[in-house]
């Protein structure tokens, strides 16, 4: 297909963060109301007030444990003066008013992106409710006000109408164009600790998570897989399968066999009673080790994307009184989410329901589409609860599966994977491999920085399916395609990994001369988005060469960071806020203190690891201090839910995570050889929050990249010993 340049690069998808940025040229979104329900006032597919009483708002985004219904409630709560208590949240349909481009939850961008929409809504509908009590009652809308309590009241006498006694009427009137909100010093809601309404449901199993999806009829199955990665069944044998009890069906997939039972018992038993024969897949005889080796090929060649270029860096390096050098490497990391793989898929009627915790729900409709011929919509997406997504569940092979297993039957099939399937045949955070050097004059002052790395390129991983979204339904899947492939093909020709880049480029550190370079390679181990994305392996090889830079000039390390920061007061007021608390300026004997700083998604977060060394060499990370500055904040809890869940969650990936690879296969299986932290190995945490800010910015992520830094750097305090290499072992 042949298209100009000008149109692909108008149409540029990119990665960027723990989601997808899209620009593309879409007709203006109107509001687009939900579903007309007489009597219901709905200035927009957000919200329905009824008659009734009820207050509806829909939560167009995944809800995965980051605290979105808790911050939607409280945002429409403001506008709209009511208590969030008052307000019923429903996970929303696919709306047009919700892909802002696409229907999706990432890149730590719910609250900003939602901020002032949710707001708007519920100014608009307030201001509707107060005209229409000045229309029943002929008064002037100034005389009129809110009680805070879902009515409206008059300044001048008793009367009094609720929301629900108004619904009906303020329904007929024109949605207003313009309207006020809320000045920060009239707040009731925002930046207060408002609970979380999905708790309750939470911890008395009442939540609906995609696990939990039950129907009528209901198959469950469950998908033999290769012991290799991508190896492809060549034969099966099915006769000892099919003889059992609840086996219903054997299929083979393009994964490998998929058994369908009565129930996830009767479907793993005939799966463990296949006789599959495997190729050898196009991994075999590629392990982590070999990996690492052509990485470091790759960084050898000059066959590479300048990311940043400053000043004259090689020149600085060859004038160097003294260069520093090291070298890092990142394994790859599985995802570990509570909540295994998991879709329901329902071809009934003509048409297709699906149940599936999934981090863009738009994205599912648009492979059932893909895969079945259906129209956008004869598809209907129910969205559930997800047991942690972290940017496995922005992936679709899983609906794909499902979707070819579903059209083999007329019932309900709900796929299962175990957490040895999401283990061994999953998708991963990439490996990388860092180069860094750096220029230091007589003093010890860095004068330039020269960061290599070479990662897989992800741009391949959503864009096809993104740009299927996009388009308009009538576009075929081929025009589609070679579009999709077109757009891949430049931005793998001028870009490279945005992911890789993100981190690397914003080194925030005022060094005269810089220069970072970023190779692209795919080994072909299956990859995707990991929470913080780029920043998750950045932010450890920045923040400890930084520290490496500090030890060569034999300065504190806080102190040499403050040094550089001057430009960058925001960093500058973290890291002193993080310092003062952790009581950085004074010891405590037998422990020992590293400090990192990384701005992620608009959020800046320092971290301060305490830890001691074990007789056997084990780390022990007793006290983690952490600064952020995310902005406004709209729920504080919330703000330190996130750094508090993050630094947990990176904690894991530094002291535990990796997925080894030898002859093509996945070492790793389950917990007990993958660990993740446990209750007895989590540190005191104490999170404290830089006040202002005039939006929010994201906080599901950013705490994860500085922790493992700040806990290697703890450990060079400790024994002197320089460890570039996660997970972190003293050798």
């Amino acid at each position: 297909m042949s298209l100009s340049r000008r149109k692909l690069l108008i149409s540029t998808a990119v990665l960027a963060g723990g989601g997808l940025a899209l620009t593309w040229l879409r007709p203006v979104r109107d509001r687009t109301p939900a579903p007309e329900t007489p009597g219901n006032l709905s200035p927009n597919a957000w919200l329905q007030i009824t008659p009734g009483g009820n207050i509806v708002l829909q939560v167009d985004k995944a809800e995965l444990g980051q605290g979105v219904m808790t911050g939607f409630a409280t945002l429409l709560a403001e506008e709209l003066d009511v208590s969030p208590a008052q307000i019923t949240l429903r996970f929303a349909a696919i709306n047009p008013l919700f892909q802002d481009p696409l229907q999706m939850t990432g890149e730590s961008k719910t609250m900003r992106t939602r901020w002032l929409p949710i707001r708007e809504t519920g100014a608009r509908a307030r201001q509707m409710l107060l005209q229409a009590a000045a229309n029943k009652w002929q008064t002037d809308v100034a005389s009129l006000d809110t009680d805070g309590a879902a009515a409206v009241i008059d300044r001048r006498g008793n009367r009094r109408l609720a929301y629900a006694e108004l619904a009906t009427a303020a329904a007929r009137l024109p949605v207003p164009e313009k309207v006020s909100l809320r000045e920060p010093g009239h707040w009731r809601w925002i930046g207060t600790k408002v609970p979380r309404p999905d708790i309750l449901p939470k911890v008395t199993g009442r939540a609906a998570y995609g696990v939990d999806t039950q129907l009528p009829d209901l198959l469950v199955a469950v998908v033999a897989r290769p012991p290799r990665l991508l190896a492809q069944p060549l034969s099966h044998d099915a006769t000892a399968a099919r003889a059992l009890s609840g086996v219903v069906d054997v299929l083979p997939v393009h994964t490998g066999v998929a058994v369908l039972g009565e129930t996830f018992w009767h479907a793993q038993q005939g799966a463990n009673a296949l006789t599959v024969e495997w190729s050898n897949g196009p991994l075999a005889g590629i392990s982590s080790a070999s990996i690492r080796v052509e990485q470091g090929k790759h960084l050898d060649v000059a066959d590479t994307h300048r990311v940043r270029d400053e000043g004259d860096t090689d020149q600085a390096l060859q004038a160097a009184v003294r260069t520093v050098e090291a070298e890092y490497w990142l394994p790859y990391l599985a995802h570990a989410t509570l909540e295994p793989m998991n879709a329901t898929i329902w071809f009934h009627d003509g048409g297709c329901e699906a149940w599936v915790p999934s981090q863009g729900p738009d994205m599912v409709r648009q492979v059932i589409c893909d895969m079945s011929g259906l129209s956008r919509e004869k598809v209907r997406v129910h969205t559930t609860y997800a047991g942690g997504g972290f940017g496995r569940r922005a992936t679709m092979e899983y609906v794909v599966e499902a979707v070819e297993i579903a059209r083999h039957t007329t019932r309900p099939v709900k796929l299962m994977w175990t957490r040895e399937d999401d283990m061994r045949q999953g998708l991963y955070r990439e490996a990388t491999l860092h180069r860094l050097r750096a220029a230091l004059d007589a003093d010890g002052e860095p004068l330039a920085w020269q960061h290599r790395l070479v990662a897989t390129n992800l741009n391949r991983l959503v864009v096809p399916v993104a740009l299927d979204v996009l388009a308009p339904e009538w576009v075929p899947q081929s025009l589609t395609g070679g579009f999709s492939d077109g757009v891949i093909s430049l931005l793998d020709r001028f870009r490279g990994s945005e992911s890789a880049r993100a981190g690397a480029r914003s080194m925030p550190y005022a060094i005269p001369n810089v220069q970072i370079d970023l190779a692209d390679w795919n080994p072909g181990v299956p990859v995707t988005l990991w929470r913080s994305v780029g920043h998750s392996y950045t932010a450890f090889v920045i923040e400890s060469f930084i520290d490496e830079l500090a030890a060569a000039a034999g300065q504190d390390p806080a102190a040499f960071r403050r040094r550089y920061l001057a430009a960058a007061p925001r960093h500058l007021a973290v890291l002193d806020l993080v310092l003062e608390n952790s009581g950085w300026a004074t010891q405590v004997p037998g422990r020992h203190r590293g400090v990192a700083i990384q701005e992620a998604f608009g959020t800046i977060v320092a971290h301060v690891a305490e830890i001691s060394i074990g007789a056997d060499d084990t780390i022990r990370v007793h006290r983690v201090s952490c600064a952020v500055d995310c902005g406004l904040v709209i729920n504080p809890d919330i703000v330190r839910q996130q750094m508090e869940g993050g630094i947990l969650f990176g904690l894991s990936a530094a002291l535990y995570g990796e997925i080894s690879i030898e002859d093509g296969a996945v070492q790793q299986s389950n917990f007990h050889d993958y660990r993740v932290l446990r209750m007895a190995d989590s540190p005191v945490i104490d999170v404290h929050i830089v006040p202002g800010g005039t939006e929010p910015s994201g906080v599901g992520e950013p705490g994860v990249p500085p922790i493992a830094p700040a806990v290697a750097n703890a450990v060079f305090a400790a024994t002197g010993q320089r460890l570039r290499t996660l997970p972190l072992r003293i050798s």
